[in-house]
């Protein structure tokens, strides 16, 4: 159970006692207990039964609940109560504050859940509810499905409990590129008259095989991370033509590149390609991705450092992370550029990364083509919140809707796992710059030779004869 760190002057607490009496202030910071789901026992004899540890401070004096635990160390009495029921009389010879005793769904108790608010029996037998934003709501989900907006939504386990702040804060990660950085040139493609783009372009059939699967951020804020390492892991794959299929490491990236960058805390794309051109990057495999356990942290400790041999190549200085893995080189890129918003052909090279201003609703999305969908308009400001986001471009297309109108759209890869959109992809409005996503568009080039990959297949065969032994 996550305890707020609070310094107590413990001897000013004891003196108090010691006198025979709690001041105003002390009673004042008496407070109704939080619990998860409810007091099995609401006035049992936790503290007494447990055996000391009330005067002073013991993180270790704990009892058990129902799925949560209480404390019985003054500790509890100095931020908002997690107190056992019997702290109070058995601690401090006073009577206990009102607890409080609601009723739901036939049981009672003084808390429980409601997706990502906590309700707490109130002195008058009510619940009290927070009025969090979360983020899945089934108003939202319903709303979605019942109109006509061309895409559907469904509902989210992993999501479920979170508050759309913190699905803001952990599962998007990527800063707004500086202006300087918006400021880049865009290539231009000179297109034949004559020459008429597809109506449909998906990498992954265009190359099969060397297009990689969308990974799962969880709740790291590193979008920034895993599209780079997504899009460089593609084009080294298309450029080598299939010799070399690298799935790059985010984790790399995350824990090392640490210039201006916030791990899993957010950071920005232009500093993740100047690593992967100047330092270079692991495989997955090599260096595989650690999800934050409890609240993100900024990332682990880099475990990969890397070292220049020449003609602008570097070689790892450690073994990888992965202790079964040996193959542990390096992967660079060239410079990257910025691709026409105007121009569909540039990306018939192979995948791009785009920023994308991610709102409320795109948590929700399923399948079709999607178009924010202002379905909270009349509801508080704090239901109507987006951040930025970056993600993979894979393809485009075209279909018809039930009018007859054709409806273009990009497909593009996300970074949250398979389960969520169409098999971790999602189709959004082309030609619209719908949520920002024309407006900056990113692509590079690996530094691949033919040493390289003639190196590449050496290792593998080593490797393959290696484990045959």
């Amino acid at each position: 159970m996550m305890r707020l760190v609070v310094v107590v002057a413990v001897a000013t607490v004891l003196l108090l006692l010691v006198e025979g009496g709690m001041t105003a202030r002390t009673r004042r910071e008496l407070a109704s207990p939080l619990h998860g789901s409810g007091i099995q026992d609401p006035y049992g004899s936790y503290c007494q039964r447990r055996g000391g540890c009330c005067p002073g401070r013991d993180d270790q004096c704990t009892v058990p609940y129902l799925d949560t635990i209480c404390y019985c160390d003054l500790f509890c009495n100095r931020t908002v109560s997690d107190c056992c029921p019997d702290f109070w009389g058995h601690c401090l010879g006073i009577r206990p504050p009102h607890l409080g005793v609601c009723e739901r769904n036939g049981h009672t108790g003084a808390t429980y859940k409601k997706n990502c608010n906590l309700c707490t029996c109130g002195p008058s037998g009510q619940w009290d509810c927070e009025q969090n934003a979360c983020l899945i709501e089934d108003d939202m989900i319903q709303a979605v499905n019942r109109g006509n907006h061309g895409w559907r939504a469904g509902n989210y386990s992993q999501f479920w409990g979170m508050t759309l702040d913190e699905g803001l804060r952990y599962r998007l990660g990527t800063k707004h590129p500086s202006r300087a950085t918006m400021s880049m040139n865009e290539i231009q493609m000179n297109m034949d008259s004559n020459e008429h783009p597809p109506t449909y372009f998906n990498a992954a059939d265009k190359w099969p095989g060397k297009i990689h699967e969308p990974l799962d951020q969880g709740n790291c804020a590193a979008s920034w991370a895993f599209s780079t390492a997504a899009v460089a892991s593609d084009r080294i794959s298309i450029q080598s033509m299939g010799h070399m299929t690298p799935q790059l490491s985010p984790q790399n990236l995350i824990s090392c590149d640490t210039r201006n960058q916030g791990g899993c805390a957010g950071g920005r794309i232009d500093g993740a390609w100047w690593y992967l051109r100047r330092r270079g990057v692991v495989t997955e495999e090599c260096y595989p991705f650690s999800a934050p356990q409890h609240s993100p942290a900024d990332g682990a400790r880099c475990m990969m450092q890397s070292r220049s041999v020449g003609r602008g190549k570097r070689q790892a200085t450690a073994r990888c992370p992965n202790s079964h893995i040996y193959h542990n080189d390096i992967y660079q890129s060239t410079p990257p550029y910025r691709l026409s918003s105007h121009v569909r052909k540039p990306l018939q090279n192979s995948p791009s990364q785009a920023i994308l201003e991610v709102h409320e609703d795109f948590f929700i999305y399923k399948s079709g083509i999607y178009r924010h969908t202002d379905i909270n308009v009349h509801k508080a400001s704090q239901y109507r919140k987006h951040g930025t986001h970056s993600v993979r471009i894979t393809g485009w297309g075209e279909e018809k809707d039930y009018n007859g109108k054709t409806r273009k759209y990009w497909i593009a890869a996300n970074s949250w796992g398979k389960n969520w959109g169409e098999d971790g992809y999602f189709r959004i409005a082309r030609g619209e710059n719908e949520c920002e996503i024309e407006a900056f568009v990113i692509g590079v080039w690996g530094r691949i030779t033919m040493e390289d990959m003639h190196n590449h297949h050496h290792h593998l065969h080593h490797q393959h004869h290696g484990r045959l032994k």
